[in-house]
């Protein structure tokens, strides 16, 4: 039998400058590697001159990085010009680019102080078809436009809340560790309050409702670092934490695998509570809030592959999936819980699963949850999405990170009404504690005291945050982070929930809407007054101060020249 011919090395087109040339050269011909058969198996790098044929990929290492604008007309030329050969972009470690930016250039591939490793897998994955992103932490991109003048109160509100900041960090550095004598830690402690009180104050009159009652940016550990939203509403990467996305196929089941991949090792590692509000999830044991989280997760892939052999679309999809949901939940909690498990109650042992499951009421709605079709249609059938007002293929890596954050919404308020029953069976079964709660949670007491804390903070939310969540069109969002979970805002109309409320929502609603209609009024009045008080203190008393002492020097001019 004779040998088969060997099969052509892929020709890749490179632009880069002589010695980048050279190093990325020495990278991409390697020789292919006979032990491993999944090793890099070498390439051709050639420039326009040599080219024979179209190139298989396209890679642009940007030696001076051009101005945004130019970066991106030239990436779109590229496409053109070699279509339908994939770009890859090779950034250097200290480019001006930000992270919004960089997630909407047309490029499939786009690395960032590239290594060997990393490029022989992203020209890997580029030539089978996928998408790589592989980016730094955010910059902050510099403003080119003309600054803006400030009014008064913009120039109050941040001046007070500069003041407030500094001396708020003062009082917080001097906590840290606290003091031994009681007197100057309560003293401390009172002004920690007094100040974080007062830039509430501060928020309330000259800036939006909604933030007065948010966490303060302030960097110390004891105060939750915000996450700012984009104006259009899709979050940006939060700050200090990169992008790295790898789609091996770009089709719905390489985007769920990417996808899957990201939230398992985000749910892993989420032990850190960031989003500003007390959860119930908080209380469980760490082994045991992975556990619901990868549960769910595992729970989701199941009711996809379920989907995608019945096939229903749009009411139909929506309405299976919210029939789901209770049996869902019961799995992902039998899943934590354990099948075997068994735990004494009154004086027997019984099953840890099946009595929560029994206890427990899983089948409730949780009226934050936006839309699942969003989630579920690029998911099961690829199609496109809509994010920050453009239509982007779910492959796009705005459109990939629009879905991880639906997902992780989903899971960390689906692991929330678990947690909340399952707090509640604790309650009842003190054996039980030991299983799954944090050990500060065995005291009866601290059990009891988070749990009217959380019936609280659901009472307040559902009473005065979520009116005005609604009457502003946002939507808080749960985020799945680097180790913790944080809370983000997405701004979307939310009318039709508006006119569901009952009265009481309603009038918070209409406070809000006075306090816009009367705040101009207000500062109108409050600024001639102003005036008012400037005329007379100076036109009228101070003309009146200035001629009775006139007359009193002049009457003490007279007694002594008659002396």
């Amino acid at each position: 039998m004779g040998r088969r011919p060997a099969q052509p090395l892929p020709q890749l087109l490179l632009f880069a400058e002589p010695l980048q040339r050279a190093g990325l050269t020495s990278w991409l011909e390697a020789a292919p590697s006979s032990g491993d058969p999944t090793a890099w198996g070498g390439c051709r790098v050639v420039d326009s001159d040599a080219l024979q044929g179209a190139p298989q990929l396209v890679i642009w290492c940007l030696g001076a990085p051009p101005e945004p604008p130019a970066l991106d007309a030239e990436s779109r030329r590229l496409l053109e010009r070699w279509h339908p050969a994939p770009l890859l972009l090779l950034l250097p470690d200290h480019h001006p680019y930000a992270s919004p930016f960089l997630l909407q250039l047309p490029a499939q591939g786009l690395i960032e102080q590239a290594d060997p490793d990393s490029l022989r897998e992203a020209v890997t994955t580029l030539l089978a078809g996928g998408r790589v992103l592989a980016i730094g932490a955010a910059r902050q991109a510099a403003a080119t436009g003309p600054a803006v003048p400030m009014g008064l109160g913009q120039w109050l509100l941040l001046s007070g809340l500069q003041q407030i900041d500094a001396e708020l960090r003062l009082c917080l550095r001097l906590l840290d560790p606290p003091p031994a004598q009681l007197l100057p830690l309560l003293l401390l402690e009172g002004r920690v309050r007094e100040l974080r009180l007062a830039r509430q104050l501060l928020l309330w009159i000259w800036g939006p409702v909604s933030l007065a009652w948010s966490q303060p940016p302030v960097t110390d550990p004891l105060a939750k670092e915000p996450f700012a939203p984009t104006a259009a509403g899709l979050p940006a990467p939060g700050p200090g934490h990169g992008v790295a996305i790898t789609l091996r196929q770009r089709t719905a089941e390489g985007l769920w695998e990417a996808l899957r991949e990201r939230l398992r090792e985000s749910a892993a590692a989420a032990s850190t509570n960031n989003s500003g509000q007390l959860l119930a999830l908080d209380g469980l044991h760490d082994s045991r809030r992975s556990d619901l989280l990868l549960g769910l997760l595992e729970q989701f892939d199941r009711l996809r592959r379920r989907l995608l052999q019945d096939d229903p679309r749009g009411e139909q999809l929506e309405r299976l999936w919210r029939e789901l949901q209770p049996e869902l939940r019961q799995q992902a909690l039998r899943h934590m819980a354990g099948s075997y498990v068994q735990l004494p109650m009154d004086g027997k042992l019984c099953p840890v699963a099946e009595t929560l499951l029994h206890r427990s009421a899983l089948a409730a709605d949780d009226q934050e949850l936006p839309d699942p079709l969003a989630m579920l249609t690029p998911l099961l059938q690829a199609r496109p999405l809509l994010v920050d007002g453009r239509l982007l293929a779910p492959d796009e890596p705005q459109a990939v990170l629009y879905l991880e954050l639906l997902l992780s919404n989903w899971l960390v308020r689906s692991a929330e009404l678990i947690s909340a029953e399952v707090l509640a069976a604790c309650a009842e079964w003190p054996e039980l504690r030991r299983y799954l709660l944090r050990p500060e949670l065995l005291a009866t007491r601290n059990l009891e005291r988070l749990r009217n804390q959380l019936n609280a903070q659901q009472r307040w939310t559902s009473w005065f945050d979520r009116p005005i969540h609604l009457y502003e069109s946002r939507r808080p969002l749960f985020r799945l982070g680097a180790g913790a979970i944080d809370c983000v805002d997405l701004t979307e109309p939310r009318d039709a929930e508006l006119r569901q409320l009952g009265w009481v929502q309603q009038a918070v609603t209409l406070a809000l809407e006075a306090r816009d209609a009367l705040a101009p009024q207000l500062q109108s009045f409050l600024k001639r007054l102003g005036d008012l008080l400037v005329v007379v203190l100076t036109q009228v008393l101070g003309k009146a101060i200035g001629l009775v002492g006139r007359g009193i020097v002049q009457g003490m001019g007279r007694s002594l020249n008659r002396s």
